[in-house]
């Protein structure tokens, strides 16, 4: 699958509906939510439905994550268990306030990935306390699975005692400027939180600018109309384009001579980033 940043649309995994109206949505990434858009007595019956949802991946267009409860809430395990399957192509974790924290449980992933007999599960970590922001660096480093990082704005304010208010809240900025610094520092991409008034197009819009130019590359929404808005602020830049010719040509010749992994601008690439270069060129 294409490995693009720009939207990351979450889908509430208790909702029947909305899990079979995400087959047709054009975000680069559908993430499956067991956490916040669910309730606790419906977790359960969430974790069923997405996992129903999962068998019928060919009829998904877009990229299939599924984020899971925090560390703190003790229910990542069973989360994953039932997600962990063919046709997931990532996981979100919340909450993330430690590259130690987020160790541990890539190691059940792994152990995941050996029971149901797949591999290459990618993994997105969400900052969303100050010990997360402090932590963002070392966190977005610790795996090779991760390609990006998630801000989490509200819970950041309520970690910090702070009362959201709308546009760029004062309270949020110093996190807000870090992340993508950190993340970009550690080699991997920054997705920006959510815009909560679904109805205020114009203020998605001044958003999305500041977002991009902080250095995101794309942001985390909660409603399919606000697709075509992120996408179009987040359209790929001369940058990223001359990167992605770059990255094919490399690539392409690595693979002819039989090697996978290879460096660019000093980097080193290997299918995943090819995949995002020839998506990115797609746009």
């Amino acid at each position: 699958m294409a490995n693009l940043f720009r939207s990351l649309v979450f889908v509430p995994g208790n909702n029947p509906r909305f899990l079979e109206k995400a087959k047709s949505i054009s975000a680069d990434i559908v993430c499956f939510d067991l956490e916040d858009s669910v309730p606790e007595k419906e977790k359960t019956k969430a974790r069923k439905l997405i996992k129903s949802a999962l068998k019928q991946r060919k009829h998904y267009s877009a990229n299939i994550y599924a984020r899971t409860n925090s560390p703190e809430s003790g229910k990542i395990e069973s989360d994953l268990k039932e997600i962990m399957q063919k046709g997931i192509d990532g996981i979100v974790i919340p909450k993330v306030n430690s590259a130690k924290e987020l160790k541990k449980i890539e190691k059940t992933i792994i152990s995941l990935e050996k029971k149901g007999k797949i591999s290459g599960t990618r993994i997105i970590p969400s900052i969303e306390s100050a010990l997360g922001v402090v932590n963002c660096y070392e966190i977005a480093c610790c795996s090779k699975r991760i390609d990006a990082v998630v801000f989490g704005i509200f819970d950041l304010l309520n970690d910090i005692g702070i009362e959201y208010t709308k546009g760029n809240p004062r309270g949020a900025k110093y996190a807000r400027y870090k992340i993508p610094v950190d993340v970009t520092a550690a080699g991997v991409y920054a997705i920006d939180g959510i815009w909560q008034d679904i109805k205020d197009k114009s203020g998605l819009k001044k958003d999305c600018d500041v977002g991009r130019s902080l250095g995101y590359v794309g942001k985390s929404i909660i409603h399919p109309d606000q697709i075509e808005t992120v996408h179009k602020i987040y359209h790929p830049n001369k940058n990223e384009i001359r990167w992605a010719k770059l990255v094919m040509k490399t690539y392409n010749s690595s693979t002819k001579k039989g090697k996978g992994a290879t460096v660019v601008d000093g980097k080193m690439i290997d299918e995943v980033h090819y995949k995002r270069a020839k998506a990115l060129l797609e746009i």
